[in-house]
C-alpha cells in the first residue's frame, strides 16, 4: 500500500465515527494484556539449577502477566492495573514485595498540555512522576492487520531504555580487561535503545494509548517493545458508569530522571547483595 493510499485511508475511517467521539462527555475503556518474558540466562547458572529456574518463573509469572484497563477522553487518559483477588498461597513473599517496587503505578497523561504523571511507590517510600510527555519520533509504516472489529497501521520508534529491566538484575560482575577497555575508550557511552512497534487504529481517533504511549492518530492497540508485549483485549465505547479521569497528586514530587536515578542506585545495591547472598534478596552466605 502506497504512503497517499495509508493517509487517504486514515482520513476516511476517521471521520466516520467523528459525531460519537466529538461529544463532550465521550469516553471510552480499553483493556489489556501485558506479558514480559524474563530471561533466565541472564542469571548466573553456577549459582542456581533449572529446577530453581523453573519455580521462580512460575513464582514470578503473575508478575510479569498483567491486566490494564486504559479510561481515555480527546485529551486525557488513566492507565491502571486491573485489581484481582489474590488466590490462596500465592502471594510471593519477598519476591513479590520487591517486583511490587519495580511495577509502574498509575500513568496519567494529558495530550493538550503534553504532561505525564505517575504514581509511584518505591520500598515503602511515595513519589509523584512529573514530567512532559516523551516525544517519540514514530515512523508510520504501509502495513495493517486486525485486532478484533479494527483495522490496525504499524508505527516504529526508537525508545531509550530508561524503566527497570529485571533481565539485567543478575548481571555478572565486569572481567578485569572489560574495565581496562572500558577506561582506554574515549568515545562517550551511548545509552541503550529498543524498537517499538506499535499498531493503532484511526477508527478511534484518540491520541492515546497504554503506558507511555500516544502520539498517533489513533487508539495504540498493541505495544511490542523488547520482550514485553501489551494487547488490547477489549473496548468499550462510552459505557453507561463512567470512570473520573484524575491526575495523581500525592508523593515527593520528581521528574523522570530523578526518579530513574534513584531506581539504579537501588538496583545497584540489590544486584551487591544478590552477589553476596549467592541469590537471595539481601541473604548471606551460609
Amino acid at each position: 500500500m502506497k504512503p497517499n493510499s495509508i493517509r487517504f485511508t486514515a482520513i476516511f475511517l476517521l471521520f466516520i465515527p467523528f459525531i460519537s467521539f466529538a461529544q463532550k462527555d465521550f469516553q471510552g475503556k480499553a483493556y489489556y494484556q501485558a506479558k514480559t518474558t524474563l530471561d533466565m540466562s541472564r542469571f548466573e547458572g553456577r549459582q542456581m539449577s533449572e529446577e530453581q529456574k523453573r519455580r521462580i518463573t512460575e513464582r514470578m509469572k503473575s508478575m510479569f502477566e498483567k491486566t490494564y484497563i486504559l479510561t481515555f477522553n480527546q485529551i486525557e487518559s488513566i492507565y491502571k492495573e486491573e485489581e484481582k483477588l489474590e488466590a490462596p498461597g500465592t502471594g510471593g513473599g519477598r519476591w513479590r514485595s520487591m517486583m511490587s517496587s519495580f511495577t509502574a503505578g498509575d500513568q496519567y497523561k494529558n495530550v493538550k498540555e503534553k504532561t505525564f504523571l505517575q504514581d509511584q511507590e518505591f520500598f515503602g517510600k511515595q513519589f509523584l512522576i512529573k514530567d512532559s510527555l516523551p516525544q517519540l519520533k514514530w515512523v508510520m509504516g504501509s502495513e495493517t492487520k486486525q485486532i478484533g472489529a479494527y483495522t490496525c497501521f504499524k508505527a516504529t520508534a526508537l525508545k531509550t531504555k530508561t524503566d527497570f529491566d529485571f533481565n539485567r538484575f543478575r548481571r555478572p560482575p565486569e572481567r578485569k580487561e572489560n574495565k581496562e577497555k572500558k577506561a582506554t575508550n574515549t568515545e562517550e557511552e551511548k545509552p541503550d535503545q529498543v524498537e517499538v512497534v506499535v499498531w493503532y487504529t484511526p477508527q478511534i481517533p484518540v491520541n492515546q494509548g497504554p503506558g507511555e504511549y500516544w502520539g498517533l492518530p489513533g487508539l495504540i492497540l498493541e505495544v511490542n517493545e523488547g520482550r514485553t508485549t501489551i494487547l488490547c483485549s477489549k473496548i468499550v465505547m462510552n459505557p453507561e458508569e463512567k470512570s473520573p479521569i484524575k491526575a495523581p497528586s500525592k508523593g515527593k514530587e520528581v521528574s523522570k530522571e530523578t526518579y530513574y536515578t534513584i531506581v539504579k542506585k537501588k538496583t545497584e545495591e540489590m544486584r551487591e547483595n544478590f552477589r553476596r547472598g549467592g541469590g537471595r534478596p539481601g541473604g548471606r552466605r551460609r
